[in-house]
């Protein structure tokens, strides 16, 4: 059983699921905990189409893992959405590393420039 994602579009995440001929039994967990909203339709032989609405309850300040595994509890895929000020703060100290990089860059090459 593969699970490729298709697609995530207004909070729906689309994927296909290849391998099994019968209907798959699949869920969805937030932290352990069952999500609702997860469906598998047919697509072909031996292809499924999955979808799964995200629950905007579910989305907070910080990571949220959504996991899609089979019935025997293999994991297929994860859903992964990053928020809130912890995010900015990551991102904000690296554009800063970024920036000093770049201007260390520059006055290196500025110094070269004028040596020859």
């Amino acid at each position: 059983m593969e699970l490729t994602k298709t697609s995530l579009t207004n909070g729906i995440w689309e994927g296909t699921l290849t391998g099994p001929s019968d209907s798959p039994l699949l869920q969805v967990t937030d932290q352990g905990s069952p999500v609702d909203g997860l469906t598998v339709t047919p697509d072909g032989a031996d292809t499924w189409r999955i979808s799964f609405a995200i629950p905007a309850a579910l989305i907070s300040d910080g990571i949220q893992s959504f996991i899609i595994s089979n019935s025997t509890g293999q994991t297929l895929h994860s859903i992964d959405i990053l928020a809130g000020d912890a995010l900015a703060e990551d991102i904000r100290a690296e554009v800063n590393l970024l920036r000093d990089e770049l201007n260390m860059l520059k006055k290196a090459f500025r110094q070269h420039c004028q040596d020859n």
